[in-house]
């Protein structure tokens, strides 16, 4: 029987571990020229630091952490194309302003 749950588990740390490797790649892919090293370059890099991040991180097994790699890699370039150009960047994130609310229009429970 299929463990749905233990799968969601790898998914999430693959998504993680896809953000991390896919920004490494980005910054690094410059040494290279040629398209299909990139591709291999990347599913070495996916699968290293999914081990080492596993290790690390996790108490899952090696074979798991294997899979963790692999999904990494499969994923990384699917959601930097998705979300390239559509999240802000870290300093307008910053400066927005935050709005506060005046005490005197902060309702209790304790007073009803």
């Amino acid at each position: 029987m299929l463990n749905l749950d233990y799968l969601q588990k790898i998914l999430v740390i693959s998504i993680a571990l896809s953000a991390i490797t896919c920004t490494f790649i980005q910054k690094t892919k410059k040494h290279f020229k040629k398209s299909k090293l990139i591709t291999l370059y990347s599913f070495v890099v996916n699968i290293v630091i999914g081990l080492l991040f596993c290790i690390t991180f996790t108490n899952i097994t090696f074979p798991t952490s294997l899979w963790v790699g692999l999904f990494s890699f499969l994923g990384a370039d699917t959601i930097y194309k998705t979300l390239e150009g559509k999240l802000a960047p870290y300093s307008e994130i910053v400066a927005k302003k935050v709005k506060t609310i005046p005490e005197e229009n902060i309702i209790n429970k304790e007073e009803k």
